[in-house]
């Protein structure tokens, strides 16, 4: 089985691309239970919805909730020596540890098991023609995202993060990693950012406000935008009906598609190779 490390005096097998996929983004935080799912579910099927072919590969594999928010368990299909049919949900290619080991047996597995299974979900599915492969990957700053970043060459990372202090630390420390990595930062996205009262519209800061979009300007890396702490965004996920299906209009949504639209122009300017990034939050 593969190790994460060549051995010594080894250099590292280089990063391969993925035939026919354009765009592969990483979605991270530095701690758990920000909604870094949450958003990459969104992002995932928001960039469907806005025209593109897009992949989403779950590599949570400590906690693979992506199968129940897109509110599917079906079973990927073997289709010859080696190779995995993706299953399809919401216009999208998805694939979860989740699909394959369902229900509540924890998975647990060391270090050289991650990397082949990360190795396994990229290079043995069948994932076809793709502009954007989302992967959502578990928190903090292990061995997946090793894996990942020696595997493929990553188009550019998005790190999730909510306004407390707490978070934006572990957050600090995600950003770091992938500029040791030599990913791009795509951007910073503060979820959970506010609270609109349902009965007076007030606006209540329960986990602070803006510190996100504050680190992003303290490490020079592209705010992303604010995604407020909303009910409906959390009940859409238990329910396996992605917010961003009501459409752009949705005052549920609306948030989720400017943070989709500011991540495609960010990935432009990667792409055109621009030395420092020039997006505006509105």
């Amino acid at each position: 089985m593969s190790h994460i490390h060549a051995q010594p005096g080894q250099q590292p097998p280089s990063p391969q691309p993925l035939p026919g996929v354009s765009n592969i983004i990483a979605v991270g935080s530095g701690k758990g239970g920000v909604g870094k799912t949450t958003l990459s579910v969104n992002l995932a099927v928001a960039l469907g919805k806005l025209g593109y072919k897009v992949g989403l590969l779950d590599a949570d594999v400590y906690g693979p909730n992506v199968p129940l928010m897109l509110g599917t368990n079906a079973q990927p299909k073997a289709t010859g020596k080696d190779r995995i049919e993706p299953i399809h949900a919401f216009g999208l290619k998805v694939i979860s540890v989740g699909l394959l080991n369902p229900g509540d047996k924890p998975i647990i597995w060391r270090g050289p098991m991650l990397h082949q299974i990360i190795r396994q979900f990229l290079g043995s599915v069948e994932w076809g023609q793709l502009d954007y492969l989302v992967i959502d990957l578990p928190p903090g700053t292990g061995d997946v995202a090793l894996s990942l970043i020696q595997t493929v060459p990553l188009t550019g990372a998005v790190v999730v993060s909510t306004p407390s202090d707490v978070s934006l630390q572990d957050g600090r420390k995600a950003i770091e990693m992938f500029r040791q990595m030599k990913v791009d930062l795509i951007g910073v996205v503060e979820n959970m950012s506010f609270f609109v009262c349902p009965h007076c519209s007030h606006e209540i800061d329960i986990f602070s406000r803006g510190g996100a979009e504050r680190t992003a300007q303290q490490f020079g890396v592209p705010f992303l935008g604010a995604i407020q702490l909303d009910p409906e965004l959390r009940k859409s996920g238990d329910t396996g009906n992605p917010a961003v299906l009501q459409g752009e209009n949705s005052p549920h949504a609306k948030s989720l598609y400017e943070f989709a639209r500011r991540v495609i122009a960010r990935v432009d300017e990667i792409r055109a190779g621009a030395a420092e990034p020039v997006i505006q939050i509105q």
